[in-house]
């Protein structure tokens, strides 16, 4: 019989977690950083595959990547990735990046191995060299990526696995099933058919990827479920099976995603959707269920954290804040618009309703050369050649998957309507544009960024009152006075 796994240590909970930001804002640099002042640091999980590729195809600076590849338990596996992507010279001007392998639900045994590779890989950077803990941040939406990654992430010594953007039922049991090692069935989402939205079943198998080379027993990390309302918190909570190890209460004053308002959609004059007190978490119905929470959207100053902990919040968990920090992941020269547009009162955030594939409404910066300037995004050529976003669809043709942000026709002869794909833009290229692995496309066209960051950047001042650099450092040891203890280091 297989072992039960044991979970992460936890002394205490950390009454700070730095939020998951993808694609890679939030990578290892940052979460080791923050998880040095002993606070929680957490990587993006999102598109960790092509990230690992495009970092080994640019000839890995430093040489991180290659260093955390060697650590992994069967090289063999490591060494395919190196002998596939890695250029030590990097590639010439115009050259575009070499494209991975699509998971599917139908199989996909080269996506997923890249998969478990670039997940271990990011925890094992940020784990390197001390004894803090580490989260790593998925969506729930990006089903497909699911198991891998979290076994990758899992094999690495992961402490907390954070999930939002749906509900994160399967999550809690498919960490303790990947920590034993046993084969996995993950039920995706079906859009249309005869079946009605009857699931696929994702099988993954993790002693099988590896051969056999079991490298011992591994932990089971905690689970933070990310979730807007008490309501789904108390959904997940009824049942041992769904039941997280935690929430992280996010409103729709984060960066990048937010739940849609609660009722009807409805817009502002500025075209943004209106939230009421419908939308605003009952934090006594929180405590209720008796498991820890964090707040999240808005909550970067020591006020929210006294505030956050007054209320029975195990903490705070903030996102912007170290968006904007030296250790970001986002690239110098869009960090460094940013503060500048902010210190002169001309930065606009705009909670875009149209503007993700999954029609979650999602904050869009308008910084020039972005697509949120209308005529970047006009010049763009729409393409899907990622497609972490994409939707699996059962049509007149059998399974499909589509995404509203690809090219118009072939959103159509999938079978969608064509008003969906109205306003969407490619986050996947968008988003790692922004971090600096941007797809190189012919005649000299690049990909340009798609930057998202929270509304509220109250904190600037205190932070950053001349629009200089700042450390993760130095958030953390701000945000502690609220906390009432001080910050490590």
């Amino acid at each position: 019989m297989p072992q039960t796994p044991a979970t992460a240590p936890a002394a205490r909970h950390p009454w700070l977690i730095q939020g998951g930001m993808g694609v890679g804002v939030s990578g290892w640099r940052l979460a080791k950083a923050v998880s040095g002042e002993g606070q929680l640091g957490v990587v993006s999980g999102t598109a960790l595959d092509v990230v690992l590729a495009r970092v080994l195809q640019t000839g890995d600076p430093g040489g991180h990547a290659r260093r955390a590849l060697a650590a992994f338990p069967l090289p063999e596996l490591a060494q395919t990735a190196v002998d596939c992507y890695f250029r030590e010279d990097g590639l010439a001007d115009g050259v575009p990046m070499r494209t991975t392998p699509r998971l599917r639900a139908t199989g996909g045994a080269q996506a997923e191995i890249l998969t478990v590779l670039g997940n271990f890989v990011e925890v094992w950077l940020a784990k390197e060299g001390h004894d803090g803990v580490i989260g790593i941040n998925y969506l729930e939406k990006i089903q497909l990526a699911t198991a891998p990654a979290m076994f990758g992430a899992i094999l690495a010594g992961v402490d907390y696995v954070l999930v939002g953007a749906g509900v994160p039922g399967q999550i809690p049991a498919l960490a303790s099933r990947l920590a034993r090692y046993e084969r996995c069935v993950n039920k995706i989402h079906v859009e249309g058919g005869p079946h009605g939205e009857e699931p696929l079943e994702h099988l993954f198998d993790p002693a099988a990827l590896l051969a056999g080379h079991l490298p011992g027993l591994l932990r089971r990390p905690r689970v933070l479920a990310i979730v807007s309302l008490p309501v789904l918190a108390a959904y997940l909570a009824r049942d041992e099976a769904t039941r997280p190890d935690g929430f992280v209460i996010e409103t729709s004053k984060a960066g990048g995603h937010s739940a849609p308002p609660r009722g009807p959609m409805k817009l502002d004059e500025d075209g943004e959707p209106v939230y009421g007190p419908r939308d605003n978490p009952d934090l006594a119905k929180m405590a209720a269920l008796g498991l820890p929470f964090w707040l999240a959207g808005g909550q970067a100053s020591p006020e929210a954290v006294a505030g956050a902990l007054a209320e029975g919040a195990a903490g705070v968990q903030v996102g912007s804040a170290f968006a904007l920090c030296e250790e970001s992941g986002m690239a110098r020269h869009l960090r460094e618009e940013l503060l500048g547009r902010a210190h002169t009162g001309t930065l606009s955030v705009r909670n875009d309703p149209e503007a993700s594939p999954t029609s979650f409404p999602f904050k869009v910066a308008d910084l020039p050369g972005t697509v949120a300037e209308p005529e970047v995004a006009a010049a763009r050529r729409r393409v899907c050649d990622l497609g972490f976003l994409r939707t699996a669809v059962r049509g007149p043709r059998g399974l499909v998957y589509r995404c509203a942000a690809e090219p118009v026709a072939a959103y159509v002869r999938k079978g969608g309507d064509a008003a969906d794909t109205q306003g969407r833009q490619c986050l996947c290229n968008g988003l790692l544009a922004t971090i600096g692995l941007a797809q190189r496309r012919p005649h000299g066209r690049v990909e340009p960024p798609l930057v998202t960051i929270g509304k509220d950047l109250s904190f600037l001042p205190a932070l950053a009152p001349d629009a200089e650099p700042y450390a993760a450092a130095d958030v953390v040891r701000w945000l502690a006075a609220g906390a009432g203890r001080p910050a490590a280091g």
